[in-house]
């Protein structure tokens, strides 16, 4: 009889608070909402608690966490990986973390050319990775500034499939006829059952008391409008 393996998976990254029950890789449950406020604190645990009421798995049944890693949103990336950390140590259960960009790139379901997964950074620049159509990363996770130029040298050969919400601004830059816009698409929990059931497989595990998100730049504080 084939054991049972459930990942809890907690994707905070952006505005989507997304939490995902996954039974041997397969999806079974998930929990998401899109508001333009982060307020992942108050929402992520009740969400855990639904989903796992909803799909009858009881906390103890959870055999590992999977943390969507960033980059992302400094403070959203905080609350998942203190979520997700709690609830390992809470249980002795090992934590499992996935490329934020990758989990993105797999809601491009079938793609005849590249996906560049994208996320909105500052101004013009996007945090973004670019993967092949197994989903393979053929180009590590960066920041860069978008221009009319980006991405020129793989538009050329083929469609190339942008998602994120990087999209818009790549979208007011770019307009080459092998650019496919997908649009209004946050990363989600729903994707990285699969990622963390390979890993789980694999023993691939992070060190609880250590791990820290991938913000890929340092956060700086924005001064407060207020005045005293």
């Amino acid at each position: 009889m084939t054991k049972l393996i459930y990942i809890l998976n907690i994707e905070t990254s952006t505005t989507n608070c997304s939490v995902s029950l996954s039974e041997n890789g397969r999806l079974i449950g998930l929990k998401e909402d899109n508001s333009l406020e982060y307020s992942h604190a108050e929402r992520l645990h009740v969400y855990i608690d639904e989903l796992l009421k909803k799909a009858n798995v009881s906390k103890t049944q959870i055999t590992a966490v999977g943390i969507s890693r960033g980059p992302g949103s400094y403070t959203g990336l905080r609350i998942g990986v203190s979520a997700a950390k709690g609830v390992c140590y809470a249980l002795k259960i090992p934590l499992i973390s996935v490329p934020t960009l990758e989990a993105l790139a797999r809601q491009v379901k079938s793609p005849e050319g590249p996906i560049v997964a994208m996320l909105d950074a500052r101004r013009l620049e996007v945090y973004s990775a670019i993967y092949d159509v197994s989903y393979k990363e053929t180009r590590q996770t960066k920041a860069e500034v978008i221009t009319s130029d980006s991405y020129k040298d793989i538009l050329e050969f083929s469609p190339v499939y942008f998602i994120g919400n990087g999209v818009p601004k790549t979208q007011d830059l770019i307009s080459h006829p092998n650019t496919r816009f997908i649009e209004k698409k946050l990363p989600s929990a729903a994707q990285m059952g699969t990622l963390t059931y390979a890993k789980f497989k694999d023993n691939d595990f992070e060190d609880v008391a250590y791990f820290e998100p991938y913000y890929l730049k340092d956060f700086i504080a924005i001064p407060s409008k207020k005045q005293f």
